[in-house]
């Protein structure tokens, strides 16, 4: 292994604190990944972990060199998918969000983007807790919601339309709600997004609340759009996560004169480094088709703003 090769194992070691996950990222056995370390040190004349066989940890001068080598490192891989005389992208970009929304909205995207861009790999971290970018290694990180990481390098692509749905089904045996009001009288499904004021409606400077009351609580934005496509009631979901039922008329909008709320997603870079190219040209890829794809629902984001990094 080239001495670059070993910088980067040694910093993945140091960030998981595990030689056998950082094997496993690169292919390598847990003996082999031991022995680079091992010889890293030898040439560095000091030892740079403390090993026990219950954790492993930096040791002071480990620290130091990590502090060191990781901007440098990071730096040389960033040139390496930078555009290439050939006006390609090049290396391998990760990319972590949560799981039904990457199925849902990201994935049926990427054949467009690996066209454009047929040298660079992408790895897709599908999951619903928000992880480490710089100990998984994460390139750009899609995120719903408002941030709770003010030192992260963010920018914000657009932001969808809270709203109400129910199947056809159900608003013909229960009827149709026309106001906040009339809500009291039908079964809200609770989904993730339930909270303790319950479901605020805006309009007109006046904000109404109505307290979600039903026999079902679903903790997945799946599971409860599916149980308003099977008649079960009302569910309060983003527009990412019951667009294709609208299309398809097995969900129909409610109370589309009473705004709720707007779900803002962001790209997000890791903390202390540069968005690479292909990070950037992701962020612009999915904003475009992201904005293409709601369109057709009247999409408007009302707090849009062109596009920033901050």
């Amino acid at each position: 292994m080239d001495d670059l090769a070993a910088l980067r194992l040694f910093i993945r070691v140091a960030r998981l604190g595990s030689f056998s996950r950082a094997a496993a990222e690169r292919g390598l056995s847990q003996p082999s990944a031991s022995r680079i370390i091992a010889a890293l040190e030898a040439r560095l004349g000091t030892a740079l972990f403390t090993r026990s066989t219950r954790a492993l940890t930096l040791t002071d001068a480990g620290g130091d060199y990590l502090a060191s080598v990781a901007p440098l490192v990071e730096a040389i891989d960033a040139a390496g998918q930078a555009l290439t005389g050939d006006g390609e992208l090049r290396g391998r970009l990760r990319v972590a969000m949560p799981t039904s929304f990457g199925s849902r909205e990201v994935v049926p995207l990427l054949p467009g983007f690996t066209a454009r861009h047929p040298a660079l790999a992408i790895d897709l971290a599908m999951a619903d807790a928000r992880v480490d970018l710089v100990a998984e290694g994460i390139d750009i990180a899609l995120r719903l919601g408002a941030l709770d990481d003010s030192t992260a390098l963010a920018r914000r692509l657009l932001a969808a339309p809270r709203i109400l749905v129910a199947a056809p089904a159900y608003l013909a045996a229960a009827g149709t709600p026309r106001s906040p009001g009339d809500l009291a009288g039908h079964q809200l499904i609770a989904g993730p997004a339930a909270v303790p004021g319950g479901w605020a409606f805006r309009r007109d400077g006046r904000v109404i609340s109505v307290r979600a009351h039903g026999r079902l609580s679903i903790a997945s934005n799946d599971g409860a759009v599916a149980a308003a496509v099977a008649g079960l009631g009302i569910v309060r979901t983003s527009l990412f996560g019951c667009r294709r039922e609208l299309a398809a008329g097995s969900l129909q909008r409610l109370l589309e004169d009473w705004p709720i709320d707007d779900v803002p997603l962001h790209a997000v870079f890791p903390a202390g480094r540069a968005a690479s190219p292909a990070a950037r040209a992701f962020a612009d890829y999915l904003e475009d088709g992201l904005r293409r794809a709601l369109t057709p629902f009247r999409f408007a984001d009302r707090d849009a703003t062109s596009p920033a990094w901050s």
